[in-house]
């Protein structure tokens, strides 16, 4: 396990690799960025939305995947305000939404005055897909990366419209991928970036759960899409992308942060705060990878400037130890798993390579240290 020399990510999220100066994909991202004439990015967004408003769309020029979250309210913003474009926003609801998760999501779309439409999938088959991939891959949340990309290309689909906003290019932005360069499309997101083990939601099936409760988690055929026109791309690609510069655009127009301070484990009071399943799901990255919220947040700030390695590094390894115990009873009661049966299947995923158990208790091998 070794650590990027820039900022404090470790090689063994999937997809990085250290080049011969030690530095990850996601620091080799920045340099890129920083060499982008980004008013000249931006021109070919306009020429994008100049061709559709040719076009004459009666209802709807796009659509963009909102959570009601500091970056999906800013791709709201500028698609719908700034460009022009008639908008759509498309939630996958959450089924345990937080006081400030469902505040934001009505602010932003109050603040907007934006058309809404809010996916509500099968509770059912949604929470037993989730016991399943929580105890069989030890990734609770497969099931929304699955279907919040799907549902939406989906809804395009049925709506005719034809452009969807996405936000960041992960692999790109976040070194979650071997993209050297960012990608105007985001048309197979669903396979590049998301789901590298190549799973489909079938695969989740039993006696219990019918294939007619899957529409919302299957992309739809490439071959409907290539007839249907429609573009699917990253705001990202076009603007210098920085979810801290994203929060402060949009507290001001509404957006709340977590009214408690940050979550267990974090070190920003206002990323990832509007539902209560998604912290256990990064956590396991703890017990896989050896890192998880605390090293992603300090990260972005080292690539903008507005944090040195040596403090990130004291924060990470003053938070990373916390577990995220806030909706931790939500997450057992949903998923009908005891405190006990929690335990063993985390152990299941805990990586021995990167793991040892000394001194009563499990601690890294190779924990993070200034250079």
């Amino acid at each position: 396990m070794k650590y990027c020399k820039n900022c404090v990510m470790p090689d063994t999220k999937p997809g990085v690799y250290l080049d011969e100066r030690g530095l990850c994909n996601a620091c080799r991202s920045q340099e890129i960025k920083s060499q982008i004439d980004w008013k000249e990015r931006f021109k070919d967004l306009e020429k994008i939305v100049s061709e559709i408003k040719k076009q004459n769309h009666p209802f709807y020029d796009c659509i963009v995947p909102v959570s009601g979250g500091k970056d999906s309210w800013v791709q709201a913003l500028t698609l719908s305000k700034e460009l022009g474009l008639k908008t759509l926003c498309v939630t996958l609801a959450n089924h345990l939404p937080t006081t400030e998760g469902i505040a934001n999501l009505n602010n932003m779309i109050k603040d907007l005055n934006v058309d809404h439409m809010k996916i509500n999938l099968k509770p059912s088959f949604y929470r037993s897909v989730r016991r399943k991939c929580t105890i069989e891959q030890g990734e609770p949340n497969w099931a929304e990366h699955c279907a919040v990309f799907s549902s939406v290309v989906n809804i395009a689909v049925i709506y005719d419209v034809p452009l969807i906003v996405w936000g960041e290019d992960i692999a790109f932005e976040f070194g979650g991928g071997q993209r050297q360069e960012s990608t105007a499309s985001a048309m197979e997101i669903d396979r590049s970036d998301l789901n590298k083990e190549g799973k489909v939601i079938e695969d989740w099936l039993d006696e219990d759960l019918s294939e007619r409760d899957t529409f919302f988690y299957k992309y739809p055929d490439y071959e409907i899409l290539k007839q249907a026109n429609i573009q699917s791309i990253y705001l990202g690609h076009y603007t210098n992308w920085y979810g801290r510069k994203n929060y402060e655009e949009v507290k001001a127009r509404g957006f709340s942060e977590r009214k408690l301070g940050p979550l267990s484990g974090n070190y920003l009071s206002y990323d990832n705060i509007d539902e209560k399943l998604c912290e256990i799901n990064i956590w396991f990255k703890y017990l896989k990878f050896g890192f998880w919220r605390s090293t992603d947040q300090t990260c972005y700030d080292i690539w903008n400037n507005r944090l040195t390695r040596k403090e990130a590094i004291k924060i990470v390894n003053d938070l990373s130890d916390q577990f995220p115990e806030e909706y931790f009873q939500d997450f057992l009661r949903f998923h009908n798993i005891s405190e006990t049966e929690f335990w063993e299947i985390a152990e299941n995923y805990r990586n021995k390579d990167i793991w040892e158990f000394s001194g009563n208790k499990w601690n890294l091998k190779y924990p993070l240290k200034d250079i």
